[in-house]
């Protein structure tokens, strides 16, 4: 018998166009206060919140989008490697707010969700009124601080940032494999990522090798572009900014406080006892610092 794959608890899946390209599957709950997108990271999709998107759902109306080439969404082709700019997938989640009647809220990411809130932050400071990042640098400093043995912990960065072709056809030789081992790895506490929703990860994972490569082969290459504009020209993060990270900085030689002030006017950064995959393996600590954020 096959069993149905898990979804946010309340919410509703709708297909909304973005931008440009693709249409989104967004969940929507909630129907009172300020409006709040959430962006999930790899190798997950928006049910990575199922238990932030809950408790939030009855203080705000939440949105909860699958990324341009992840879960349910769609995967067009990328054939000069901007489909999956991080400035692409920002403008998408701008056209799905304004879809459903928002033309300003509250945007958190997760991991490459956090990517693309940076960029929205930087894209549509009219819109985004108060962002959260979890567990990310922004593009440019992620590549100037990995060096050594330390960047050994980011291969897949360097593999997907290769030309097509070699990536896609490594990764799709065995995508459990690849997918399954930043799930094992990347968390500490193995039950916040319980068999039917890594199931679910995995197979939506599978389903999207190609457009998946893309994006992590667009922060090598455009999304830097598009960050080394916006250092040169002085363009920072204008909205209360609320950063989430592991205890991984100092293990890897560098500042993130020093990194993300260079980025934002008005930040709180917090260090979270947890693995990667905080919103699945604290979501308390995240749901009380999104709150606080807002309080901003």
């Amino acid at each position: 018998m096959t069993h149905p794959s898990p979804t946010i608890p309340g919410f509703t899946d709708h297909r909304i166009p973005g931008a440009t390209a693709a249409e989104l599957n967004v969940a929507v709950g909630g129907s009172t206060g300020t409006p709040l997108v959430l962006l999930h990271g790899f190798p997950q999709t928006n049910l990575m919140w199922r238990h932030v998107a809950t408790e939030l759902a009855a203080e705000h109306t939440v949105i909860c989008p699958d990324l341009r080439g992840y879960g349910a969404s769609d995967k067009p082709a990328d054939p000069d490697g901007t489909t999956y700019s991080k400035r692409a997938m920002a403008a998408d989640v701008v056209a799905v707010a304004r879809a459903l009647g928002h033309d300003r809220f509250a945007l958190v990411g997760h991991d490459r969700g956090a990517l693309v809130a940076i960029r929205a932050g930087l894209d549509h400071p009219e819109a985004v009124t108060h962002l959260a990042s979890l567990d990310v640098l922004p593009t440019l400093d992620m590549w100037e601080v990995m060096r050594g043995t330390s960047a050994a912990i980011g291969f897949h960065l360097y593999l997907m940032a290769q030309p097509p072709g070699l990536p896609e056809q490594l990764i799709g030789a065995s995508p459990d494999a690849f997918f399954g081992h930043f799930l094992d790895a990347w968390t500490r506490d193995p039950a916040a990522v319980p068999p039917d929703v890594r199931a679910a990860y995995l197979a939506a994972s599978r389903a999207a090798v190609p457009s998946i490569v893309a994006d992590y082969r667009a922060s090598a290459g455009v999304d830097v572009t598009h960050d080394l504009a916006d250092r040169e020209a002085g363009n920072r993060l204008r909205m209360p900014v609320s950063v989430l990270q592991q205890d991984w900085g100092s293990a890897l030689g560098f500042d993130a406080v020093a990194l993300w002030s260079a980025w934002a006017d008005d930040l709180r950064h917090t260090t979270v006892s947890c693995g990667h995959f905080m919103a699945e393996e604290a979501p308390d600590t995240v749901v009380g610092a999104i709150r606080e954020l807002l309080r901003r």
